[in-house]
């Protein structure tokens, strides 16, 4: 099978595989194409994948020839380009208006977005591992913006206490978060509306803020999930008294399909301190806070919110490596001994993952949805 790897758009400094990767698919008999300059943000320049095996192509040439193309994002892709098989990270729940476009194009396409969040299916977890990267990068960012230190210092000028830090949501994200932030040297709290996740917190150092009376959310896959209004308005009050004692807040709470739920008011903001940081992760989604704009850095009552969803790929390098290694094992799930695609549709993971083959939309949480064909529908939830 040829597969070729693609340079993905200006804004994007990770690939889909690095040289690594390509040699271990070109070991299994595999011909790899990649696009002149793909990952060269990422390091990995056009000399380290011809010494892995690979050709270097035009993107012309991999539309053209290759059987399996693997991305990021599925940008710039000619509406000539048909019967290929195609995998990514697309968010299509997110983006409704591609799913019409794979399926105008008969292009059987998975988005690795899509994984159940199972046991088996850790390995090919891109969420996981590129939440992993953002929420040690959320820390450092919040460390290097904030006027002050994070640890305890003993100086012979005196004392300074420690930064205090809350962070909401107890994902992959906010636990990396955590983990970093304490390693630091700060204090921390956490809130999450799930109570499973108060182990989980306690055992990295960090105090656990509960509300009770949360919905389930055993069954969301590490999402929050949409709570009462009376949950949310003793959530709001307890969110209100951590805020205002914090320095820095780091929020990762988002759930899947809809638009963020917004934890943050802007009156909250007003009594922060003068110099606080919010580091938003959920900004793709609408935001945490009412004030969050995606990949802006607004600043209000001398607070600094910074909208950004998209950390992971301010670390390409070790990000690339992750993703590369998720889609090496979900390849290795895909193709079958003679190296051709099982296209196993009883499989949970195959089922989730693809979205469109042969003219029709496969995954059932898309179906479930009904997003295809109504593009407005999602887009009037994320407004």
């Amino acid at each position: 099978m040829v597969i070729g790897i693609l340079k993905e758009p200006f804004f994007e400094t990770r690939v889909s595989l690095l040289a690594v990767e390509a040699a271990a698919l070109i070991k299994s008999g595999h011909t790899i194409w990649v696009e002149q300059g793909a990952g060269s943000k990422s390091f990995c320049l056009d000399d380290d994948y011809k010494a892995s095996g690979a050709e270097i192509k035009s993107r012309a040439d991999i539309f053209d020839g290759a059987d399996m193309v693997l991305g990021i994002h599925y940008k710039d892709v000619p509406g000539s380009v048909k019967n290929k098989v195609f995998i990514g990270f697309y968010q299509p729940i997110y983006h409704p208006e591609v799913v019409d476009e794979w399926l105008q194009q008969n292009n059987t396409v998975f988005s690795l977005d899509m994984l159940p969040r199972t046991t088996r299916a850790q390995s090919m977890d891109v969420l996981s591992s590129q939440s992993n990267i953002a929420g040690y990068k959320a820390a450092v960012l919040a460390a290097s913006l904030y006027p002050r230190y994070f640890p305890m210092m003993m100086t012979a000028a005196g004392s300074i206490p420690p930064v205090k830090i809350l962070i909401l949501g107890a994902g992959v994200a906010g636990l990396q978060a955590v983990a970093t932030c304490r390693r630091l040297g700060a204090v921390v709290e956490v809130f999450d509306t799930r109570a499973a996740a108060k182990e989980e917190v306690l055992s990295l150092g960090a105090k656990f803020v509960e509300v009770e009376g949360a919905a389930d959310a055993s069954k969301a896959g590490g999402y929050a999930v949409t709570q009462t209004e009376d949950f949310q308005q003793r959530q709001k009050q307890k969110i209100a008294d951590s805020i205002k004692k914090a320095d820095v807040v780091i929020t990762t709470a988002q759930i899947f399909g809809k638009k963020a739920p917004v934890l943050i008011t802007t009156e909250m903001i007003e009594n922060m301190k003068a110099g606080s940081v919010i580091i938003d992760l959920a900004a793709a989604t609408g935001g945490n806070s009412e004030l969050t704009k995606d990949n802006e850095t607004v600043v209000h009552h001398h607070v600094s919110i910074i909208g950004n969803s998209n950390l992971a790929a301010s670390m390409p390098s070790d990000a690339s490596r992750a993703y590369g290694r998720n889609m090496l094992n979900f390849l290795k799930l895909l193709i079958n001994k003679e190296g051709s695609i099982d296209l196993n549709l009883e499989d949970d993971i195959i089922n989730s993952t693809c979205i469109t083959n042969d003219g029709k939309v496969i995954s059932k949480i898309i179906n479930a949805n009904q997003i295809h064909g109504n593009v407005t529908q999602l887009h009037t939830q994320q407004s």
